[in-house]
């Protein structure tokens, strides 16, 4: 077996450097060429049959931001960060996404849409008779959290901080960013750039309850 290519120190190492950034510094940009790695681990983040619900609006403009600071509870990081990722749901998902997503497996693959008409029937069954009580957008949402996390620990690995934020009003994002109108839905946000360094927290130890009172081994 050939060794990782992250070795389990370094990794531990990262998370236990990560944390929610509360302050961070507006004159430290991400380098571009970082940047698109974290835009690769957006798009390569896992979802339930790989439908990927979701769109995700990466704020630059800074007039923007200032417009969504008052929707935000006041935080800062939404102007300061180098990066804000607005994680947003496909509204009421629906047989003509799993249709253009079977097309796209299609392309992928190098396969006909007709060889895939077995998965994309499953999906739809999924989505029409499902096996729990299933709300469509909530089951999107819940996506969309693992994107959020899938970006986050991306960001510890190149050392970019980041803060992941609920305290905003989804209504009025959408409405400023004009999401409806495309069928979309604000659900969580990422600020992302560099800690400040009178960021308090920084140095803070992380509060975790030990190993054996979390995880529970059945053999």
């Amino acid at each position: 077996m050939s060794n990782p290519p992250v070795d389990s120190k370094q990794t531990l190492e990262q998370l236990h450097w990560r944390y929610a950034t509360k302050k961070f510094n507006a004159e430290q940009k991400i380098p571009e060429a970082t940047w698109k790695t974290l835009e690769q681990s957006l798009v390569l983040s896992p979802s339930s049959f790989g439908l990927q619900p979701w769109k995700f609006f990466v704020i630059r403009n800074p007039e923007i931001r200032q417009q969504l600071l008052p929707h935000s509870w006041g935080q800062t990081p939404v102007v300061d960060a180098s990066h804000l990722v607005v994680f947003a749901i496909k509204n009421n998902i629906d047989d003509s996404d799993v249709d253009r997503y079977v097309e796209r497996m299609a392309e992928v693959q190098q396969s006909e849409p007709e060889n895939l008409a077995g998965f994309g029937k499953m999906v739809k069954n999924f989505l029409h008779q499902p096996p729990y009580p299933l709300d469509v957008n909530n089951w999107a949402a819940r996506q969309a959290y693992i994107a959020l996390g899938f970006f986050m620990t991306c960001a510890a690995m190149l050392e970019i901080d980041t803060l992941p934020m609920e305290g905003f009003i989804p209504g009025k994002y959408d409405e400023v960013l004009g999401l409806n109108s495309q069928g979309y839905s604000s659900v969580v946000l990422c600020a992302a750039g560099y800690r400040a360094d009178d960021d308090k927290y920084a140095d803070s130890p992380k509060v975790r309850f030990p190993v054996d009172e979390i995880i529970n081994y059945v053999d």
